[in-house]
């Protein structure tokens, strides 16, 4: 049975569901090694969950070529990028790591916010060109040469991840609405299942880089084996494909009560890195079996997760995160008071 998209609900919902996978993913990084079960649900979500991130980033960037739609972007990214670098560096000082303000090495989860502005500046060079789909994948192969590249600025995540953002820009309403038949969503559940069985016994050891593609392909041990790398790049992008077009024919597109938190990931993307950190420096993750480790792993993302998208952390926070809204809301709120 299939219906049509409701497009606010279904995106929402996506979005949150993905933000507590980010949540997950983060909290359990740590202790992945100590649990098979762990490192197979992080491998598994790691190929999927950014991903799908940035399809849907690429969906929503249509107006792109609107007037002023790109300093939008720019005041809605770098002011909190800024500000969380500060935050970062001096936590990790209280934590005793070596580390100096910078603006040009993303610490952790930030390198998503310069990422994101890039992507945009791209689609909008790309979609000048022909083919610029083959043109965004040849560059990420490419990319992958240039060990020089990593980290810096989020150039390599930048690059590799660019041609889905861009995918995702070239997307509309009837290829999402394709996903949500009764038929795709059951062959999706079936794939997700088999693929993370799959994942279980015999996910490749160093597999993981290539889901995080932040690091050259030398510095993956494939030096003297470049074209090896290349296609295995390739490989990566059809298993991103795969479990991304899965996971959305699974997304709900009826409104519920997480609906309306998935406007507000921002918060919890910029927040829970903070909070994780904290909460690591705690007895809270000290387990004597996988079981506990699953229970107590799940219930503090969903704890997390719903309390940074609450609106008192919301209001508490908006003049750091959403700095230009603050101001705009502000400014209006005068103006209503003096005329």
């Amino acid at each position: 049975m299939s219906g049509s998209l409701n497009r606010n609900a279904y995106f929402d919902n996506a979005r949150f569901i993905l933000i507590v996978l980010v949540v997950f993913g983060h909290l359990i990084s740590p202790f992945r090694s100590d649990h098979h079960l762990l490192t197979t649900t992080y491998n598994f979500i790691y190929s999927f969950h950014m991903p799908a991130f940035i399809l849907i980033a690429g969906y929503f960037s249509k107006g792109l070529f609107k007037e002023g739609y790109l300093t939008k972007v720019v005041q809605k990214v770098l002011i909190p990028y800024i500000i969380f670098q500060f935050i970062y560096s001096i936590l990790y000082s209280i934590q005793d790591k070596e580390v100096t303000f910078t603006l040009v090495d993303p610490y952790w989860t930030l390198w998503f916010l310069l990422s994101l502005l890039f992507w945009n500046v791209l689609t909008k060079l790309f979609t000048k060109m022909k083919y610029p789909l083959f043109f965004a994948v040849l560059i990420a192969l490419l990319i992958g040469y240039d060990q020089d590249v990593g980290g810096y600025l989020s150039l390599s995540r930048t690059f590799v991840f660019f041609p889905i953002f861009l995918l995702g820009h070239y997307l509309n309403q009837k290829h999402f609405n394709y996903l949500i038949t009764a038929k795709v969503r059951i062959i999706s559940a079936i794939s997700m299942l088999l693929i993370f069985l799959g994942y279980y016994y015999f996910f490749p050891e160093g597999g993981r880089d290539w889901l995080l593609a932040s690091s050259s392909y030398i510095d993956m041990g494939y030096e003297g084996q470049l074209h090896i790398a290349m296609l295995l790049r390739l490989v990566m992008y059809a298993v991103f494909f795969i479990i991304t077009v899965c996971f959305l024919a699974l997304v709900p597109k009826g409104n519920y009560f997480f609906t309306p938190l998935g406007g507000r990931t921002l918060y919890v993307y910029l927040l829970h890195g903070l909070v994780i950190k904290l909460l690591q420096e705690t007895s809270l993750f000290e387990f004597s079996n996988t079981i506990e480790a699953v229970i107590v792993f799940t219930s503090t993302t969903l704890v997390i997760s719903f309390l940074l998208a609450s609106k008192p952390i919301i209001a508490l926070t908006q003049p750091i995160i959403e700095f230009h809204r603050y101001v705009k809301r502000n400014k209006r709120s005068k103006q209503e008071i003096t005329s």
